[in-house]
């Protein structure tokens, strides 16, 4: 998952992304922390769970907090 930070947001803002399925129940939070504005970022899902765990093909959301802004994009995980 690729995502940039616009820096109108201010040299460094609070980061979480998730991933979660589609009843909104967190599978895996991928980033959370600080990051760097005015530039692109990337986290790779290896398609395992909080627990380690591969979860099954599917539909899935993920959810990027960034600041005061939020954004949530679907995304399909083929085995």
């Amino acid at each position: 998952i690729d995502f940039a930070l616009p820096s109108s947001l201010g040299a460094e803002v609070p980061v979480r992304l998730g991933v979660y399925d589609l009843q909104g129940r967190v599978v895996k939070v991928l980033a959370d922390g600080p990051r760097l504005t005015g530039r692109t970022h990337s986290v790779v899902w290896d398609s395992r769970d909080e627990n380690e765990r591969r979860v099954g093909s599917g539909v899935y959301l993920y959810k990027l907090d960034a600041g005061d802004q939020s954004r949530i994009r679907k995304m399909i995980l083929l085995k």
